[in-house]
């Protein structure tokens, strides 16, 4: 039976075994999926007039190339934010952050 006036391990630590906890939580874990499933290409390329690129993705957005950009670019960029964003909702309080969440702006 563990001694109760032992403090419990630090977040990350190894039990008592030396496992190691999981390296990310489920909630994390589900974050990301759930991210790249609503955030995939649908349909087929289109190009318009004047060489403009297009697709659609799943979650209603139009993605297009641009003057500096690449369609490609565009939909690596918004599958990273649309990632970053669902992990920054249900990332553990207290993270360190690089960027700020909610963004300035956002509504709850």
């Amino acid at each position: 039976m563990p001694d109760p006036s032992h403090d419990a391990a630090p977040a990350g630590a190894p039990d008592d075994d030396g496992a190691l906890p999981e390296p990310v939580s489920a909630p994390m874990r589900r974050a990301k999926v759930r991210a790249f499933t609503d955030h995939t290409t649908v349909g087929q390329v289109r190009v318009g007039p004047g060489g403009s690129v297009t697709i659609g993705c799943a979650c209603g957005m139009t993605l297009t190339n641009g003057p500096g950009w690449s369609l490609d670019e565009h939909i690596r960029l918004h599958r990273a934010e649309a990632r970053f964003l669902a992990l920054a909702a249900v990332a553990p309080e207290g993270i360190p952050r690089l960027v700020p969440y909610p963004p300035s702006g956002a509504t709850s």
